[in-house]
């Protein structure tokens, strides 16, 4: 029976958890039972702060109010994450692997008490203890620790509860205009920095610096214009409708609600009205968010997937009329965070090779269910990138210099990357080769351009999607399409990888290595969950070329290369995507340069499967590799008569009229 909300029945299961937390037992417990009274007096306490989460509250000193919020978060902190449940290692240290897995599953859940209960959430508060109590009264009234029964039961209330869970998550995400993050930006004195702690997400020295620097910052009307703008340029330039749309979805960081707040106002202009549904915050240990990547894996499999499929597609259905609103999303990507090398642990929670499968077969049919209602060819998207303090004293000149970059000229480099494209459509294969330690040698094979007048194989990509300029872009034909793809050191998802190679042999990965690790399995492994997951192989579903000289030259000034945000890095060179191309469940959409010709290459035989075997057209995933200037011996056009023209030879744009792009480079 599906959860419903009841203000008389939370207060009866508030109740219920306090008695549980507070329960003296005549015999001393089992460890599992004493744990599940420590996640009771946890619910409890969360319970209790929702009561007093008034204005009074918020009153109290700053200095307090940090000290509270790390208060909330310190057992996942620092040295006291190596001896907590939720460390998948500790839990199986104390409960033996099956339970412990189990335990720190449900320690996990329990920390979403807190943004719900500095929401008021009561709903879903009132959801998780009904959660907790089912599993509590099943421990204890049938005396029975057993991991397989419990197992059992947690799919059980994940089944009976799915359609209520995929409610939530779709109208937060995509319906509702209203919510407690919203109102936090729009009504908050943002000059008193106390609002910060109001979301209940952990603050760190990044969101407090950040906020205190935006507060005094004289471009922020720049910043939010810059962003509209890109988003609705966007529309134009690929040929979609924003008039017959009424929604969009804002995520960004905590510490910019004066951004997010005057771009607010430029949407509204649109009669788009924004949906901001969470905010981005520094994680108080990057080790807990790796260490919990599957926790699904617990108990996934087919049920599981298709009952998740099916509660989605009636909920599209129950929606369809504002899932029809929504135009798409503005993005607001961070970087200079301290450069995270995870530890994998094997006590954590992961899908084996049947639930990966599984969970990719609905992954697949779910993109599909979801284009039939929010059509990709129909909406859009902006994303923009800004560095947190966390990057060094030197964060102000950074910020600086980055929105210079953010500004550069479209128009100018539009005209410059035609030059670029009109000597890139001439050639059958591009030819990627690396320099010194670099080993790629690659051979990318073009689409067949029929008619040079009004076909193109290249997007000019300037500022209007991806801030900032500018790159040009295209779908390989994967057969023909082979050679090795090496980056001595690259960051991926925040992921460090060291000497990345990827073997492709008719545009799939063949074979891949890093040097991550000393042991040679281990390395694969890790390609395989965070590169692969959940596939065995993936398609190059984009070549580029990055055209931002001047952002390479800052990020070499300020020794930022490493960490920037691959936003911001397939910009600086030649890159390479693996997935979905640019164009995914938009391919029949004709799209036009500025000067007029049309993009053919918006197919590759993986997307044409469309056709014959939809599960099959989508990876749900596009990674994108960038290879430094100076790691570029050559870039080449190799025509069908066996020519050969240099685009970039030695590090250098050497094509008539891109003289431009090579001045950054020299001063």
């Amino acid at each position: 029976m599906e959860f419903k909300f009841d203000k008389e029945n939370y207060n009866f299961t508030v109740k219920e958890v306090s008695e549980i937390a507070n329960k003296k037992y005549k015999e001393e417990p089992k460890k599992f039972k004493k744990f599940l009274q420590s996640q009771a007096r946890f619910a409890s306490k969360m319970c209790n702060l929702e009561k007093q989460l008034d204005n009074k509250y918020f009153n109290k000193p700053f200095e307090e109010l940090l000290k509270d919020n790390h208060k909330l978060y310190e057992d996942i902190i620092g040295e006291k994450y190596n001896t907590s449940f939720c460390n998948p290692a500790y839990a199986v240290k104390v409960f033996g692997e099956e339970l412990g897995k189990i335990a720190t599953f449900l320690y996990n859940i329990s920390k979403k008490y807190i943004t719900y209960a500095f929401s008021h959430n009561l709903k879903m508060m009132h959801f998780y203890n009904e959660h907790f109590l089912s599993i509590y009264n099943f421990v204890e009234y049938n005396n029975n620790e057993n991991p397989e029964d419990i197992r059992a039961l947690l799919k059980e209330l994940n089944l009976n509860n799915q359609e209520f869970l995929c409610k939530h998550n779709l109208k937060d995400r995509l319906i509702n205009k209203e919510s407690h993050v919203k109102n936090i930006i729009e009504t908050s004195n943002l000059d008193d920095l106390r609002y910060l702690f109001k979301y209940g997400y952990y603050i760190s020295d990044n969101e407090i610096k950040t906020a205190e620097f935006l507060n005094k910052y004289e471009n922020i009307d720049l910043i939010a214009d810059t962003v509209c703008n890109g988003y609705i340029e966007g529309f134009k330039r690929d040929n979609k409708d924003y008039n017959n749309k009424s929604t969009s979805r804002i995520v960004a960081n905590v510490g910019q609600e004066r951004i997010i707040k005057l771009l607010i106002e430029r949407l509204r202009r649109y009669s788009l009205e924004p949906i901001i549904d969470q905010l981005v915050y520094t994680s108080p240990n990057k080790q807990f968010d790796y260490d919990h990547r599957f926790d699904i894996g617990l108990f996934y499999d087919e049920e599981i997937g298709q009952s998740k499929l099916k509660a989605n597609e009636k909920l599209f259905q129950k929606y369809k009329k504002e899932l029809k609103d929504y135009s798409g999303i503005l993005y607001f990507e961070k970087f200079g965070e301290t450069p995270f090398a995870p530890e994998s642990k094997k006590e954590a929670l992961k899908l084996n090779e049947e639930q990966g499968k599984i969970y990719q077969k609905y992954q697949s049919a779910m993109a599909i269910k979801q284009d039939k209602y929010i059509p990709m060819s129909e909406v859009s998207f902006t994303i923009i990138a800004f560095p947190t303090p966390e990057i060094g004293d030197n964060f102000e000149e950074i910020f600086e210099d980055t929105l210079k970059i953010n500004l550069l000229d479209s128009k100018q480099y539009e005209k410059i990357q035609k030059c670029i494209i009109d000597v890139l459509d001439k050639g059958e294969y591009i030819h990627v080769k690396g320099f010194g330690n670099n080993k790629t040698d690659i051979k990318v094979k073009m689409h067949e351009i029929k008619n040079p007048e009004k076909e193109t194989n290249f997007e000019n990509c300037v500022a209007d999607v991806n801030i900032p300029v500018g790159e040009v872009f295209t779908s390989p034909v994967l057969k023909g399409t082979n050679g090795l793809l090496h980056v001595e050191e690259v960051y991926l998802d925040d992921l460090k990888y060291k000497n990345l190679s990827l073997t492709f042999k008719d545009g799939y990965i063949e074979k891949y290595s890093c040097t991550n690790f000393i042991d040679e399995e281990e390395n694969k492994k890790y390609i395989e969950e965070n590169l692969l997951f959940p596939h065995k192989t993936l398609p190059l579903g984009e070549f580029a070329i990055g055209t931002n000289t001047l952002a390479y030259v800052i990020s070499k000034k300020h020794e930022i290369v490493n960490i920037l945000p691959i936003l911001i890095v397939e910009k600086m060179g030649p890159h390479f995507a693996i997935g979905d191309t640019c164009f995914s469940q938009c391919e029949d959409v004709k799209v036009y340069n500025s000067d007029k010709k049309e993009i053919i290459a918006r197919d590759n035989e993986k997307s044409m499967l469309r056709k014959t075997d939809i599960e099959n057209a989508y990876t749900s995933c596009h990674t994108d590799i960038t290879l430094p200037y100076d790691d570029i011996e050559l870039i080449s056009v190799i025509t069908k008569e066996g020519k050969t023209i240099d685009i970039i030879k030695d590090g250098r744009f050497v094509v008539e009229g891109t003289e431009e792009l090579n001045r950054p480079l020299e001063n």
